[in-house]
């Protein structure tokens, strides 16, 4: 076991048989970064490899900062 993996291990152990919504997690992700901003960055790419799991044509290698076509505002 990893260092890094101990909170993730946690995470199961206490909250492993939980039923949440994606939504639910949104909102714990965004209000972590509201207290926590100088982890915006990673957790917003985790977030972002989330919701793009299940789509073929992602390329690995992209810049996960630049704005989906939906997000770019104009």
């Amino acid at each position: 076991m990893y260092f890094t993996d101990r909170g993730i291990e946690e995470l199961e152990g206490r909250r492993g048989h939980e039923e949440v919504t994606l939504a639910w997690v949104a909102a714990r992700l965004q209000e972590f970064v509201d207290d926590h901003p100088e982890f915006e960055t990673p957790v917003e790419r985790l977030a972002t490899w989330l919701a793009r799991l299940d789509d073929e044509d992602t390329d690995d290698d992209t810049d996960d900062d630049t704005p989906a076509d939906d997000e770019v505002d104009g």
